[in-house]
């Protein structure tokens, strides 16, 4: 599976009402896990981390749910090094 940004800018409703949506959004698709929401109140934005078995059938689920989305990005990440390393 691979992982994907859902993008959300200016947001209308609340932090906690797109956060709900994101997790309704998993379960609507199948093969589609929510992993969580990360929230840039000074750019008014909210990320919400995904994997997906493709970013169409996690763009039909956030459609279903009514998540608020201005773009889906791929993405690759990079866990921090642990001393020693």
């Amino acid at each position: 599976m691979a992982t994907y940004i859902v993008e959300s800018y200016a947001v209308d409703s609340s932090v906690p009402d797109q956060r709900e949506r994101a997790e309704r959004a998993a379960g609507l698709g199948p093969g589609i896990r929510y992993i969580r929401t990360t929230i840039v109140p000074g750019d008014q934005m909210l990320l919400h981390l995904f994997e997906a078995t493709s970013s169409e059938a996690l763009q039909q689920a956030v459609e279903a749910a009514a998540l608020e989305c201005d773009r889906i990005v791929e993405v690759t990440e990079a866990a921090a090094r642990t001393s020693g390393n």
